[in-house]
């Protein structure tokens, strides 16, 4: 018996990142999705209208915490791709995602830090942040296991159903170290590969360094004081 074929969604998830969008639009492999859909915090340039454009659906007032579920909330689409149009994120790498999770593993993440991937502080004198993104994975592995050289990045595709169970309550950008360290926690089937991270394009991140960092200690120390296995 044949097994029936399974639905995709994208998500492409935006604050202000008109320039991005304009570049990288023709690049982003929208046909290969059954749904798509722009996750957008309250854009003033012109960002939503974009994408609404070009197809896809666009949930407004979405915060940054926010994301992963609202995405389960939004689709029954059996895969969920994640991508933010900033420059950061290389839009070739969206098919390489969907089609690990078609393989039928759980997640899959674009690695910054894997054997020929390339970080955008990789020229840098001090790559501060890469070191602390670094920092963050050795921890994690030294608590929960696993081999992941990436669990920070955003760009990623999950199931859905594994999505859903996860019961994530993280409010800013510790949201995908959450997802990562409670994949972990369940055994769930991971799998990452090299990406080339690029420039910003129109902007500087809206992250800043000390108060990110801090709230990924935070994190790690609730994921700890909430059980080093199953959630």
């Amino acid at each position: 018996m044949e097994e029936p074929k399974q639905t995709s969604a994208l998500f492409i998830c935006a604050r202000n990142e008109i320039m991005g969008s304009r570049e990288l639009a023709p690049r982003v492999p929208l046909s290969r999705f059954d749904e798509v859909y722009e996750l957008d915090g309250n854009s003033t340039d012109g960002t939503r209208e974009f994408w609404e454009e070009l197809g896809a659906t666009s949930i407004n007032h979405v915060k940054k915490g926010e994301i992963f579920n609202k995405a389960a909330e939004t689709t029954q689409a059996d895969n969920i791709v994640f991508f933010a149009p900033d420059g950061n994120e290389n839009p070739d790498d969206i098919v390489k995602i969907l089609d690990l999770l078609e393989e039928g593993y759980d997640m899959a993440i674009a690695s910054r830090f894997m054997k020929g991937a390339r970080n955008e502080e990789d020229n840098k004198y001090l790559p501060l942040r890469k070191w602390a993104n670094q920092g963050f994975t050795i921890v994690v592995r030294l608590i929960w296991g696993g081999t992941l050289t990436d669990t920070i990045n955003g760009f990623r595709g999950l199931k859905r159903d594994k999505l859903a169970q996860l019961n994530l309550e993280s409010s800013g950008f510790d949201i995908e170290f959450q997802t990562s360290i409670r994949f972990l926690k369940m055994g769930w089937s991971v799998a990452e590969f090299p990406t080339f991270e690029g420039d910003r394009i129109g902007g500087a991140s809206s992250a800043s360094s000390i108060p990110t960092g801090l709230l990924m200690c935070r994190r790690v120390w609730k994921e700890l004081w909430g059980g080093k296995k199953k959630i």
